[in-house]
């Protein structure tokens, strides 16, 4: 048996509900996986709420930490005792341990401890597509200007670090003056208080009226206009979330009016749809980690049956940086 978050409906912070469920051994291509550290993600207050519907009864949670305790048949790249941390669906990391798919679980390094582990899987892997290889027609250069929206949370911070070492000029969004020192600090070139600063003409002010080569959005409704406005001609709008709502329907046309520009609506499981996508990504993140030109910055740490705090805090923006669930 193990300790696990469930839901019985899409609601509030008040459907996760702490219960006792069966583990069982692991299938063909499966883990049974034992967590010492959870990571929190906005991705699963999308699915709490229903804006991306779950089947229900549910579990809840993305990315964690821990030790494979057993490996079903035809898992080659893991074995029990290994050290392992993941991003992986199906939703269901809020638990002490689980049985889950093996494919995009990772052996995880003696030199990152699992706390860091389960902070930085589905955001530092969120990161590493965006710069890495969600780019704009003509490319990014070092010295090339790119907003990056709520840059003081999880992904953010790791974009701020990656983005000073790619030798890109971020230039960082969030709602107040701690959190923007919090950016610069971690390594954007420049910092916007979107409560009290149109970002957009700042944007426009930092490029000298050029605008940034690529937008990086996870706040949707509330920003996308103003972000569109930030672009060069064949600039790149790249959404991957929903803070404040979707983004409502546009007309095309709107793209050639501001300079024939491309949109994309990128999630991180599209790029991790084989062992060896998931592995090089992982690697790639594993170094960059290690090396310490990325910091994975925990901030929070709720114990597991506080989760219904945690939502609450991460909804009403009171987070910076990692936010992990422990275990006792």
């Amino acid at each position: 048996m193990t300790r696990a978050i469930q839901i019985c409906q899409h609601g509030g912070p008040e459907e996760l509900q702490l219960v006792d469920m069966p583990v069982g051994a692991p299938g063909p291509g499966e883990v049974r996986i034992r967590h010492h550290a959870i990571g929190l993600n906005f991705i699963d207050v999308y699915h709490r709420t229903g804006l991306y519907p779950l089947k229900m009864p549910a579990g809840i949670g993305m990315e964690a930490a821990g030790v494979i305790e057993a490996v079903g048949e035809g898992v080659t790249h893991l074995r029990p005792g290994d050290r392992a941390a993941y991003a992986s669906n199906p939703p269901g990391s809020y638990c002490e341990a689980r049985v889950m798919p093996a494919m995009n679980v990772c052996r995880l390094p003696d030199a990152i401890d699992f706390e860091t582990g389960a902070a930085m899987m589905l955001k530092g892997l969120t990161a590493q597509y965006l710069l890495l290889k969600t780019r704009p027609v003509e490319g990014l250069q070092p010295g090339d200007h790119v907003l990056f929206h709520a840059a003081a949370g999880g992904v953010g911070l790791i974009a701020c670090q990656w983005a000073r070492a790619l030798g890109l000029q971020l230039i960082a969004t969030a709602g107040s003056a701690e959190k923007c020192q919090l950016a610069l600090d971690n390594g954007a070139a420049h910092a916007i208080n979107y409560r009290s600063e149109d970002f957009a003409a700042r944007v426009k002010e930092i490029t000298e009226g050029r605008g940034v080569k690529v937008v990086y959005d996870s706040v949707g409704k509330d920003t996308w206009d103003k972000s569109l406005d930030c672009l060069r001609p064949l600039g790149l709008m790249a959404s991957f979330g929903n803070a404040s709502g979707p983004v409502p329907p546009f007309a095309p046309g709107i793209l050639g009016a501001k300079g024939s520009l491309y949109v994309t609506r990128q999630t991180l499981f599209s790029h991790i749809t084989s062992r060896a996508s998931t592995q090089a990504m992982a690697d790639a993140l594993f170094d960059v980690v290690a090396s310490g030109q990325v910091k994975i910055h925990i901030a929070q740490r709720y114990p597991l049956e506080q989760v219904q705090q945690a939502h609450r805090d991460l909804e009403a923006r009171k987070t910076t940086g990692s936010t992990i669930l422990t275990l006792a």
